[in-house]
């Protein structure tokens, strides 16, 4: 009888010390949340796509049901305004939003370059040249204020071109943006595959700046430029750490997987409207971007004061607003998500 008693203790006692352990790993604070992206479909965002089609959200315990938008800016918007937990979107609005007096920090990365095109009509603009010469033209971005628009005023800065030396018109990231181009509504193009990739293969594209390259895009900006990421309020991160957590570990386990996939691995996960019609386009768009993918979710330690320098060197008040680097991004949910998935 007392041996049994002292069992019943001794389990008792082991029960209480494992139970905070338990909670932890239980307590997702908010299961159910909203996620903004502005082009869903595109290649830069194709980590959200897998975590959602391959179930690792719900595999995390999360109910996310993912608002799309026409860009970044625009996702943004939803965040700032409310109506979203979280974005799925551009490194560089957390600068952006510091400046403005707004903490967010980015805590997941999917793209460790921008993979954005800068390319020029070849109807409207057969004889192009050089980037002096889009002065005075229509350039297409996603959205206005998103980072396909920070990547042409960075690139025509280079060329001695202020942002109001081109009229910028928002195309969107879909068949929009192929449509505008080929009827000749816009002269150039910011944007991502794989409307780049369509543009190319049907003549439509001279590109000029590609940053699908990585070696490219560190030439362009001077260093490593985070791109695609999850980013929320700092006071979200605070007051939700293991929802945060959950969430990183879905978009982990997307990067090593894509990373891994083939090309029909992809067009079976991705959703059939993200083709635009030819899957022949999409394999090559995705062969095109897969190497500007995150492998496994890491902000390399330069790509802060990469993303600060490029874009103060187009926006004066960035230039004199004294950024706090460490409060842009964090790697500690993604150490944790690679030593729970190191595979994937």
């Amino acid at each position: 009888m007392h041996r049994r008693s002292f069992a019943a203790v001794a389990a008792s006692a082991a029960t209480l010390i494992a139970l905070p352990a338990m909670l932890r790993a239980q307590a997702i604070e908010k299961p159910r949340l909203t996620l903004a992206v502005g082009g869903k479909n595109l290649l830069y965002y194709l980590p959200l796509t897998i975590a959602e089609s391959m179930g690792y959200f719900k595999s995390e315990g999360l109910d996310v049901t993912i608002a799309d938008f026409a860009g970044g800016s625009r996702a943004l918007q939803a965040l700032i305004g409310g109506s979203a937990d979280v974005v799925s979107g551009a490194f560089e609005h957390t600068i952006n939003m510091q400046v403005k007096g707004q903490r967010l920090r980015a805590f997941a990365l999917q793209g460790r370059a921008p993979q954005i095109v800068l390319g020029v009509n070849t109807k409207t603009m057969p004889n192009f040249k050089n980037l002096a010469e889009l002065k005075g033209k229509k350039l297409g971005v996603t959205a206005p204020g998103s980072s396909t628009n920070v990547l042409a005023n960075f690139v025509l800065a280079k060329a001695g071109l202020k942002p109001g030396d081109v009229a910028i018109v928002g195309v969107g990231a879909g068949s929009g943006a192929v449509a505008a181009m080929r009827s000749g509504q816009i002269d150039a193009i910011s944007n991502l595959d794989p409307v780049i990739t369509l543009l190319l293969r049907s003549g439509d594209l001279k590109v000029v700046s590609d940053t699908r390259v990585v070696t490219e895009a560190d030439r362009i900006f001077g260093g490593p430029m985070p791109a695609g990421c999850l980013y929320a309020a700092q006071s979200f991160i605070d007051k939700n750490p293991a929802t945060v957590q959950a969430l990183t570990n879905a978009i982990v386990r997307a990067d090593k997987w894509i990373q891994a996939a083939g090309a029909g691995d992809i067009i079976k996960a991705v959703p059939e409207s993200y083709l635009l019609g030819d899957r022949a386009v999409y394999v090559d768009a995705f062969l095109a971007a897969k190497g500007a993918l995150s492998v496994d979710g890491v902000f390399p330690e330069a790509g802060a004061e990469t993303a600060r320098r490029a874009l103060a060197s187009i926006d004066p008040e960035i230039a004199a607003a004294k950024i706090d680097l460490s409060a842009l991004y964090t790697n500690e949910f993604v150490k944790r998500a690679n030593a729970k998935y190191p595979k994937g």
